[in-house]
């Protein structure tokens, strides 16, 4: 029956098996690897990765893993279809101890915060992964915790890629002042080709506020930075303003560049967490929570102008939280991804991640998954790239 199936393949031209081949999910690919040497060398090479991605990208939503904050055994292994997407908990062949920041081309990269572990790039869905030496500032964090000093900043890694040359980078950016260090900010990329992290000269000459996880789209990394402007008058303790303006590092060029203000209101440092950025449906958004409303600003690059995509009253989902106090708290609930264009994805601020949906039309709430542990979802598309 094998010999009879692969005499009837070998009558296609191979031009129509590939196209057949980009319509598969990674894991049937990955099966038919063994049916000849000719598949295995088609599905391998880069230019059928990059057109399966792609075709992938066009013909359904994201999917969403959602990663184990801790090392419980009894963590929920739940898989589920919202749309034309799913979800599912995972577990890697690393460290438990490990935390995502954010996917690219279908690749997470995880770091641990305290810990020597390696930090490792993995493919979920082909479970490919590469594991990669500590940044300095890594090194410094550990020293700080192994001091058991109270206070320490928690730099956000960034990870993306070089349009240009193919090349992914992970990326640590941070306050030079924070870490005793000179000049404004540090950054530190690390080189797969040479397996070792490398200072950009110059970095930012302004400071970010690291608590946001920097975000990439398009061949850059995204920051925000701000800028003192004055001290409130008649306020106790005294609390000083600041503009928040967009930063973006270029992966190619590895340069920084204002691109422009953010219009959104300017927070203080009582309510920093109440914005949060994200990419929905390839456009660089900010989440800002002004209870009880959250409205989601998109920004044209072409323009360098900001609107709002859509404001979602909050009011409906307090009934989806065990504790009412994390949907009225000013910290923004972040935007994970548009499922079926006209439903969004939100995570919850609760200690768990609840993730839930809300309908742009009927602008109701739709509990999509409780864990009964905490967890990090992330989205991502399925592919079979490597490092």
């Amino acid at each position: 029956m094998l010999k009879r199936h692969n005499a009837s393949v070998e009558l296609l031209p191979h031009d129509v098996v590939e196209l057949i081949l980009e319509r598969l999910p990674v894991d049937s690919l990955l099966r038919f690897k063994s049916v000849s040497k000719k598949w295995k060398s088609t599905t391998d090479s880069g230019r059928f990765q990059q057109g399966q991605f792609l075709r992938r990208r066009q013909s359904r939503g994201p999917d969403v893993l959602c990663l184990p904050l801790s090392d419980d055994e009894d963590t929920d292994a739940t898989r589920f279809a919202f749309g034309s997407s799913k979800a599912s908990t995972v577990w890697f062949p690393v460290s438990r101890k490990l935390f995502c920041y954010g996917s690219c081309d279908g690749l997470l990269c995880l770091c641990s915060l305290y810990e020597q572990s390696a930090s490792v790039v993995v493919n979920p869905a082909t479970r490919w992964h590469r594991s990669f030496p500590l940044s300095n500032v890594q090194h410094l964090i550990i020293e700080k915790y192994n001091k058991s000093e109270v206070a320490y900043p928690l730099p956000r890694l960034g990870f993306g890629k070089d349009k240009v040359t193919g090349t992914y980078k992970p990326v640590y950016l941070y306050n030079s002042f924070e870490f005793k260090l000179d000049n404004v900010t540090t950054c530190e990329v690390f080189d797969f080709r040479t397996n070792a992290w490398r200072y950009v000269v110059p970095s930012s000459p302004h400071r970010i506020l690291g608590h946001y996880e920097p975000v990439y789209l398009d061949g850059s990394l995204y920051y925000l930075t701000k800028e003192e402007t004055e001290v409130l008058p008649f306020s106790f303790p005294a609390e000083t303003s600041f503009e928040v303006k967009l930063l973006s590092l270029d992966l190619h060029t590895e340069t920084f560049q204002v691109i422009c203000k953010a219009p959104f209101v300017q927070p203080h440092s009582s309510d920093l967490y109440s914005i949060t950025m994200c990419i929905l449906d390839d456009r660089l958004c900010v989440s800002e929570k002004n209870w009880p409303n959250q409205d989601i600003w998109s920004f044209d690059g072409a323009n360098k102008t900001w609107t709002v995509m859509c404001s979602i009253d909050l009011t409906e989902s307090v009934s989806l939280f065990e504790e009412r106090s994390f949907a009225r708290s000013s910290i923004a609930q972040p935007s994970i991804a548009f499922v079926d264009k006209n439903k969004l994805l939100l995570r919850g601020n609760d200690y768990f991640h609840t993730l839930f949906i809300y309908d742009l039309h009927t602008k109701s709430f739709d509990l999509l998954f409780k864990p009964t542990k905490p967890v990090g979802p992330v989205y991502y598309f399925e592919s079979l790239f490597h490092v």
